[in-house]
């Protein structure tokens, strides 16, 4: 019989990375932790600056951003799509019940997602929003 030498295996790190990078801190793998490119820190800038204008032209206040407000916001466009509420600019209802569900579903992943995460008002006010548009969008299907 043969002796034959047991070779094992060979490694090759193929990842564009090397532990040494990785403890000297420098992470080139990760772009979240690069910092903004000059365009992006440009654009940044820009919007802030149209913000501030904005602002001081006398433009209605709009509430504060919150759970609650953009919850609002996604229940209302709802709405319009199930035909209950006009729209904005052309003050006509129009019925667009794939949009309506699309929007719903929306709101249903966002409390999928947040379950443990809220406080009982936001949480109440989810469940209970939800309730309602799924109704009205039954109602509306005919089902």
């Amino acid at each position: 019989m043969e002796d034959r030498e047991d070779k094992g295996f060979v490694v090759k790190d193929r990842r564009k990375i090397s532990l040494d990078d990785m403890e000297s801190g420098s992470d080139t793998g990760d772009e979240a932790q690069q910092p903004p490119t000059e365009e992006q820190a440009k654009a940044e800038a820009e919007f802030r600056e149209a913000s501030r204008k904005a602002e001081g032209q006398g433009r209605r206040e709009l509430p504060a951003v919150s759970f609650a407000t953009f919850v609002f916001s996604l229940s209302s466009s709802a709405l319009v799509y199930l035909g209950e509420m006009p729209e904005i600019e052309s003050q006509s209802s129009q019925v667009d019940l794939p949009l309506a569900k699309q929007i719903i579903d929306t709101l249903g992943m966002l409390q999928e997602k947040t379950r443990g995460n809220l406080d009982t008002d936001e949480d109440r006010l989810l469940k209970n929003l939800l309730y309602d548009l799924r109704l009205r969008y039954v109602q509306k299907s005919g089902g």
